[in-house]
């Protein structure tokens, strides 16, 4: 991914000072979202005009779009391999990410751990903090001007550092540009920078504007800053606040949940093949309706789209369909079952058109048998009513609905429910349900070309908007604060209105914590970060001391640091992925592709290693590593509050 990093073998800075010194600034913008990036070592001279803070913020709204989409979308495929949800789906890799337990090292930071660390760390929180350090000396901006640039940059922090907190935990921090290079960082606890981007979202919550007082979508507004401030009064233990903060979004702010369809009808690919019953589940996720004025539901979301810089592609048919073009997978004749014939081809027909309904895809990812089953069932019956696991009107797409394809196969046009192919060799890439809705983008490029037969998602010139806040988690961050607060009933009620606007026939009287996590699980499917947020509410459940599911209560003091692969103990984050993923930890390896594959995930998991590179580049001071990996040592004193910690930042030694 191309997210300006910084280029530190020359000048044998580590990555800390680097971010921190702000070596390259951005000045001037061309596109929204894309700024012109100039090298050059003067920025008080650039950040004279309100030219430079605008560029710079379309820098850190940029970079904040590259977690969510781009690509493949590797990113945000992590946070979900991390979780009870989905595991990796890649059984062609020479070394896949499944043993988590026995391969993520202080020195082996595997997959896109160590992009959210390079990336969403470094490069991410310098864009705030340079428009943090040199807004003072932007001559002209008024007093509510300048506080909004304050207010969006705080949030930009705030949104990286609580992801950033709850994958590595404790971390250096950085809120200033320095002049100097500076290797003597001391790692911040938790807490302190929790109380810091607390404080600073209520500023910015003064601040912003909401978004009907502001001419283009995409930037930071004030619901977006509320809803952060959500989260951060539940991981600063303030249920009430977060519950007030909920209340006015909810009632006061014109939110609304959609709930019949509206804006635009897209089909998925070819009707013929697959027909989409128009509902308002489907019409909530079409790229082209999520930041329109006729949505009443998002609160903010990423502007991708066009055939200009201002698009990051995403492939999320690529990276989240199975592999059903997979030529292992036969008929009983032997013959390969369905496959992606171009429209160009001989063999085409347009009823089993289905590269262009689900893509061509690779499961980078793929979801457990929970997150396509079990989680569906709700007071233990499956809700026959949710309109987002229906196939019934096309939301969803059972893998059984392909049909074979090919007229050579003695059972061309037979689904395969009707007559089930051997997919035994590679049934984790393969064989898996999914819902289209989430991962449906309509490929511009493919869809102009008779002769494609790659549909991958969003390509250059398709339209990739991507919700990043809507009110619908709004409901469930409320609900999650009641039940905190010891009112599951109440929290049910919210989870209900979640549930009632997908056409549920299933509600809840009361809810546990997970309950309202399994409605986060079916509503915010590849919208939540699912690692950090099962590791917020594995914080704020330890805080609360209220019990999970299943009855256990955790000690915040200690349910994080506890190692083993077993079935006992560790945080809630831990139990679930135990009790439900179906992958990890059944000390069943599985074979796959002619291969075998061990799935194990640690307790000590719950929090990734901080590079051990860069501990040893901050030649000044120790810095912590995390529980459970090598080089961790309790002893090494840390900031336990946020004042000295930004108070030290100027020191050099």
């Amino acid at each position: 991914m191309n997210n300006n990093r910084l280029n530190n073998k020359k000048k044998g800075l580590s990555g800390l000072t680097a971010a921190a010194c702000g070596l390259l600034l951005l000045c001037g913008c061309s596109d929204f979202l894309e700024p012109k990036p100039l090298s050059f070592y003067d920025p008080t001279t650039t950040f004279t005009t309100e030219a430079g803070l605008q560029a710079t913020m379309a820098a850190a709204d940029k970079q904040l779009r590259d977690i969510w989409i781009n690509g493949e979308s590797n990113a945000l495929a992590l946070e979900y391999r991390l979780s009870e949800l989905a595991a990796n789906g890649k059984t062609d890799e020479s070394n896949p990410f499944c043993d988590i337990n026995g391969t993520l090292t202080p020195t082996n930071m595997r997959d896109q751990t160590r992009w959210f660390w390079n990336d969403v760390y470094y490069s991410g929180i310098k864009f705030p903090n340079t428009i943090l350090t040199y807004i003072n000396g932007v001559e002209g901006l008024e007093e509510a001007t300048k506080n909004a640039y304050i207010g969006r940059a705080y949030f930009h922090r705030a949104i990286r550092y609580l992801n950033l907190v709850f994958q590595f935990k404790d971390i250096p921090l950085l809120t200033k540009v320095i002049s100097v290079p500076k290797q003597n960082y001391a790692t911040t606890d938790r807490k302190a920078i929790l109380d810091m981007i607390t404080k600073d979202m209520e500023f910015a919550v003064e601040w912003v504007p909401e978004q009907k007082d502001m001419d283009m979508v995409g930037q930071v507004n004030k619901g977006a800053c509320r809803q952060l401030l959500i989260k951060c009064y539940l991981a600063t233990g303030q249920w009430e606040k977060a519950k007030e903060q909920a209340d006015i979004l909810i009632d006061k702010s014109g939110y609304e949940l959609m709930k019949e369809p509206f804006g635009t009808f897209v089909e998925s690919g070819e009707p013929e093949t697959w027909k989409i019953t128009r509902n308002v589940i489907w019409d909530l996720h079409r790229a082209e309706n999520k930041l329109t004025s006729a949505n009443k539901e998002v609160i903010y979301g990423i502007v991708s789209r066009g055939s200009g810089k201002s698009l990051n592609e995403f492939h999320t048919m690529r990276a989240f369909g199975p592999f059903w073009t997979d030529a292992k997978i036969k008929g009983p004749d032997g013959k390969p079952g369905a496959t992606n014939f171009a429209r160009n081809n001989a063999k085409y027909n347009k009823k089993y058109d289905f590269v262009r309904v689900i893509g061509r895809g690779i499961a980078n990812i793929r979801p457990t048998y929970f997150a396509t089953h079990t989680l569906w069932q709700v007071n233990g019956m499956d809700d026959k009513g949710d309109l987002r696991h229906s196939a019934k009107v096309g939301n969803w797409f059972p893998m059984d609905s392909l049909k074979y394809n090919d007229p050579a196969s003695a059972y061309y046009g037979k689904t395969y429910a009707e007559v089930r192919p051997d997919c035994s060799q590679d049934t984790i890439r393969s064989w898996f349900d999914f819902p289209l809705y989430k991962i449906y983008l309509k490929d511009v490029v493919a869809e102009g070309k008779p002769q494609e037969n790659n549909f991958k998602g969003a390509t250059k010139g398709s339209i990739a908007d991507w919700y990043i806040y809507r009110l619908a988690e709004t409901y469930l961050l409320r609900a999650e604060a009641k039940f905190y607060m010891g009112d599951a009933t109440g929290a049910a009620d919210d989870v209900n209105e979640v549930r009632k606007r997908a056409h549920c026939e299933q509600h809840y009287t009361t809810v546990t914590i997970g309950d309202i996590m399994n409605e986060r699980a079916r509503e915010l499917y590849l919208e939540e970060l699912r690692q950090v947020e099962l590791s917020r509410v594995s914080y704020c459940l330890a805080l609360s001391g209220k019990p999970d599911e299943w009855g256990n209560v955790y000690d915040v003091n200690t349910y994080d640091r506890q190692e083993g692969t077993d079935a006992n103990g560790g945080s809630y984050w831990y139990q679930r992925i135990v009790h439900y993923s179906g992958l990890y930890n059944t000390g069943k390896p599985i074979n796959a592709n002619g291969r075998v594959f061990n799935y194990e995930i640690g307790k000590h998991n719950l929090y990734w290693p901080v590079p051990n590179e860069d501990i040893k580049k901050n030649t000044g001071r120790q810095m912590r590593q995390n529980f459970g990996y090598d080089g961790y040592d309790p002893n090494i004193t840390m900031w336990e509050n946020w004042e000295d910690a930004v108070a030290d930042e100027d020191k050099t030694e």
